[in-house]
């Protein structure tokens, strides 16, 4: 079992950064590869980021790669997801989740809702103009 409470959302300007934090009770948090979702609203959630459980390999939605960097730091059970230019489009809930398995087996894989068992309540993130 894995409980997950991010933090870090807020009001931020267009162009501004922020740097979500994930934490995680529950001690199989370094065995297991972690995600960042989002949904904004009138959309379904979306795959963010994601990252293996030592955090050697990541994966990004095409529309963030280059802004958006995910890491974790396991002696802390913390999962962050780093936002930096951010759009008026990167408004939405951000969620963490974990996936019980050390890494995933593709691009394609690491995005599938259904792998993740445990996600946190969301931390809202809007960007203003």
């Amino acid at each position: 079992q894995v409980q997950l409470v991010e933090s870090g959302g807020g009001l931020v300007q267009a162009g501004g950064s922020l740097r979500l934090s994930c934490a995680a009770s529950g001690r199989s948090f370094s065995s297991y590869a972690m995600g960042w979702f989002r949904q904004a609203p009138g959309k379904e959630r979306e795959f963010v980021a994601a990252i293996s459980w030592i955090g050697d390999r990541t994966y990004y939605a095409d529309s963030v790669k280059g802004r958006f960097t995910i890491s974790r730091d396991n002696a802390k059970n913390t999962l962050y997801l780093q936002i930096y230019s951010l759009k008026f489009e990167d408004t939405a809930v951000y969620y963490c989740a974990a996936c019980p398995k050390p890494d995933y087996y593709s691009d394609d894989d690491s995005r599938k809702e259904d792998d993740y068992y445990w996600w946190g309540q969301g931390t809202q993130v809007t960007v203003s103009s």
